[in-house]
């Protein structure tokens, strides 16, 4: 019998590569929908291969129903403190309830464990949920995978395409880790399934300083790029709080232009030391220069 995993967010874009992932490797899927949402949407999960089940997210008993039998239940949750903390809260409340014995939060993303509380709002409200997650009766695994790699393409200061610069605050030299969104549901569903993961796994699709993506311009282009120093990072966090402040209304946005640059101060703050990429064979890295070439620009 196929092991079976549900998927809470299974909805998003990474929700569904995530869905699609564990249908690969053979897994049973229960994808959590909220019921009432687009019925276009629980079509293409069935069509991934999941079974899909609408609910109230705001009750745990329904969530315990529909994933009962589950061995992992997946977060792929995306929002603000309704989602982050409490909702995710009740889901936790839920896979409890049903006997599930392994939950993987909704983090992905750069290792916060190791930054310094109050410099990025969603870091804190992973914190925040992280505080009962810990003291929960479940076996929970982190997936930190850096940046996702398609931020690149986004014309970012780091890679800005139209000034053709490479933009950096601190150091030339530090490495940032990046990881493509399917090659992080791949490395996702794998965890799944593994009954014996960590407390936290760190990947990183390909790792590369600002000198690194200078080099890889001006070959991938074939025409001259800078590399810019925009400043030290204490300028960085000096100018994100000042922003914070400025625009109060970001508080209510997801995606609010000073978390963009706090996300920005967190790339150059730290990176994994050490990976695990190499735990499960067969997982293929996607490289910067298979989504990033000429004709692409």
């Amino acid at each position: 019998m196929a092991t079976l995993i549900a998927v809470a967010g299974a909805t998003g874009n990474l929700g569904k590569r995530i869905v699609k992932g564990l249908v690969d490797r053979g897994a049973a899927v229960v994808a959590l929908t909220r019921r009432g949402s687009a019925p276009e949407k629980a079509a293409e999960l069935e069509r991934l291969g999941a079974r899909v089940a609408a609910i109230d997210p705001a009750s745990a008993g329904e969530i315990a129903r529909a994933c009962a039998g589950s061995s992992c239940i997946v977060s792929v949750l995306a929002g603000l403190r309704d989602v982050i903390v409490e909702a995710q809260s009740v889901l936790l409340e839920g896979a409890i309830a049903a006997g599930i014995p392994r939950f993987i939060p909704s983090d992905f993303s750069t290792d916060f464990t190791s930054l310094p509380a109050g410099e990025n709002r969603n870091f804190d409200l992973r914190r925040e949920f992280h505080k009962r997650l810990d003291g929960a009766p479940i076996a929970a695994t982190s997936i930190f995978n850096g940046a996702f790699g398609e931020i690149l393409t986004y014309g970012i200061p780091l890679l800005d395409f139209k000034k053709k610069i490479v933009g950096y605050w601190e150091d030339p030299d530090w490495r940032m880790d990046f990881t493509t969104m399917d090659d992080t549901a791949a490395f996702t569903a794998a965890a799944a399934l593994d009954a014996t993961t960590p407390g936290a796994l760190r990947i990183a699709g390909f790792q590369m300083s600002p000198r690194d993506f200078l080099a890889f311009a001006v070959k991938t282009f074939g025409e001259p790029w800078q590399l810019v120093r925009l400043g030290s990072l204490e300028d960085l966090r000096a100018w994100n709080k000042r922003e914070r402040a400025a625009h109060p209304e970001g508080e209510n946005e997801l995606y609010a232009s000073w978390q963009q640059s706090q996300y920005m101060q967190s790339m150059f703050s730290t990176h994994h030391e050490s990976l695990d990429n190499a735990r499960y064979p067969g997982m293929e890295w996607t490289q910067l220069g298979d989504f990033i070439q000429p004709r692409s620009r």
